[in-house]
């Protein structure tokens, strides 16, 4: 399994409602995506940063989402340039009694 930050750096122009309004437009789309396990979308308001937690699958999933266009939209979606980190996932615990 694969965990990939993507972290959105703002300077003064960072809105907390903008970016609630982003997660809750485009969380849809992620629902039930292949190789994808589960999405977070948060904001850290000291920091002026957004920041999604994608869990995949497998590393293949993640680069078949993580594409040079996809990049492109989402920093066109959020304003900036995203910071994209993966790692490996060494153990999970849910406790989520869907």
């Amino acid at each position: 399994m694969v965990a990939v930050f993507v972290t959105f750096r703002y300077g003064e122009d960072f809105s907390t409602v903008k970016a609630r309004q982003l997660a809750e437009n485009s969380r849809t789309m992620f629902e039930a995506m292949p190789g994808l396990r589960s999405k977070v979308f948060s904001v850290f308001p000291q920091l002026r940063e957004a920041r999604n937690l994608y869990l995949w699958d497998d590393h293949e999933a993640a680069q078949r989402f993580f594409t040079p266009e996809s990049r492109e939209h989402v920093a066109a979606l959020y304003g900036v340039q995203p910071i994209i980190e993966c790692a490996e996932v060494c153990a999970l615990v849910e406790n989520s009694h869907t």
